[in-house]
């Protein structure tokens, strides 16, 4: 670890090892002072924003609020985005918050950026992982570059590292490798990273969504909209056969996220997706059947709904179960509804972590790292975690912990609400290191005189 930046206790796991204030629309030019200037820093954030994900979209509420708390009210925050529209909905441009829409090829625009601000923060959680795409991967990586080029200060923050092909892992191992400090929200995560051969100091804390905290007025709005919603189980779908997407030049108009970007298309994809569907309809219609429970079809994702609502119309007792996207819903009502419910099954990482300040039991069915490696944290994996897939076998294992799982819930709702407690004081310190970080170059106050 270097020894300019302070060793924070981490998760027990952690082998010792290197809410929202509002960035200006205006156009920055004006040139970076240099460190140990009182001026309020330009800091550019570079996630998944603006799409509609609710795990990002509280991730950004939580992340601006850390550096809000660290650097100041009038820290210069810029978010950039593939869709403005979308960013805007829960966030609004002011005086030291701008948005700053990127064009889908990105490497000018966010060379640009760069060069415009004093410190570049990564703030998305999959950063180090083409699961779902590898233009995102090289997305971050090409904004570490221009940092290290353009000598400004790059601080990854709670961040994950997943399963990368051969060129990628060379990539984040020659990129990676420029940042000033790489903050991770699991152990594994970090271990993946030295094991690719990473140098720079890394140190594991939790993802920062476990300090998101909902409008308390969501509880109002749930019984409202959704009154019949007592006692219901959640299903949080992933179309995995979608993924990943690629880059191409041109292909079907069904197919396209935007240009130059595809889902993944073929027969046998079709037919995982149509598997998919049916088997989770069939288990949705055995929880109302069985246990007279209703269902919310959960859309963590805009691109998670044509999923959820292919559920519904499979199902026999639809009218039992609502979909919830995050279409319609912010980050605030999508948790309200996570922690409304009495089961979880979920594909999405952030539909666990934000349901688990209220021990809501839960399945993971997941087709990456990221689920398993906080289950393996919770003590869960081997009892609670299946891999993913549209088969038989893998309805039949989450259809029998789901049966478990109502029968008997106290156990796992214990387990979960201790690793949410040590998760939750896991991820505070994500704010200590954001401190020491702005510190070294300057920025900000120690947390004895703030």
């Amino acid at each position: 670890m270097d020894p300019m930046v302070p060793e924070v206790a981490c998760h027990p796991a952690d082998d010792g090892s290197a809410g929202a204030g509002h960035a200006g629309s205006g156009r920055h030019t004006e040139p970076v002072e240099p460190e140990g200037s009182m001026r309020a820093p330009a800091v550019l954030l570079v996630g998944y924003n603006g799409a509609n994900n609710t795990g990002a979209e509280a991730l950004l509420q939580a992340d601006i609020a850390d550096l809000r708390a660290v650097l100041g009210p009038d820290a210069r925050l810029t978010v950039p985005t593939l869709n403005e529209a979308k960013l805007r909905r829960y966030l609004q441009p002011g005086p030291t918050l701008r948005i700053a829409p990127v064009p889908p090829v990105f490497p000018a625009a966010v060379r640009r950026l760069v060069r415009e601000h004093d410190l570049v923060v990564l703030v998305e959680g999959s950063a180090y992982m083409d699961t779902w795409t590898p233009a995102l991967l090289w997305y971050f990586l090409w904004a570490t570059r221009c940092a290290a080029q353009a000598g400004r200060p790059c601080l990854a923050y709670a961040v994950d590292a997943g399963r990368l092909n051969r060129l990628d892992r060379w990539l984040t191992r020659r990129e990676a490798s420029r940042t000033e400090l790489i903050v991770t929200r699991a152990q594994a995560a970090a271990e993946r990273l030295r094991s690719w051969g990473v140098t720079a100091p890394v140190t594991a804390t939790a993802d920062n969504a476990f300090t998101f905290e909902p409008d308390p007025a969501g509880a109002a709005w749930l019984r409202a909209s959704w009154p019949e919603g007592a006692g219901a189980v959640g299903l949080a779908l992933v179309d995995f056969s979608r993924f990943p997407v690629v880059v191409r030049p041109w292909g079907r108009r069904g197919d396209r996220y935007r240009w130059p970007y595809y889902f993944a298309h073929s027969p046998a994809r079709r037919r995982a997706s149509r598997a998919l569907a049916e088997g989770y309809a069939a288990l949705a219609d055995r929880i109302v059947a069985r246990h007279g429970r209703p269902v919310a079809l959960i859309g963590m994702e805009e691109l998670d709904e044509p999923l959820t609502r292919a559920v519904q119309e499979r199902m026999r007792h639809g009218a039992r179960a609502r979909v919830f996207s995050s279409r319609e819903h912010d980050a605030s009502r999508m948790t309200t509804l996570l922690r409304s419910l009495d089961l979880l099954v979920t594909s999405r990482y952030h539909a666990a972590v934000l349901s688990m300040a209220a021990a809501v039991p839960q399945v993971a069915v997941g087709h990456d790292l990221r689920l398993v490696s906080l289950y393996e944290e919770l003590g869960l994996a081997g009892e609670l975690f299946v891999r993913g897939g549209a088969t038989p076998e893998t309805f039949s294992a989450v259809t029998e912990r789901v049966e478990r799982l109502l029968a008997d819930p106290a156990p796992v709702r214990a387990a979960l609400r201790e690793g949410h407690r040590v998760h939750a004081a896991a991820a505070r310190r994500n704010r200590e290191l954001l401190r020491a970080f702005a510190l070294r170059h300057g920025w900000g106050e120690p947390a004895w005189a703030a």
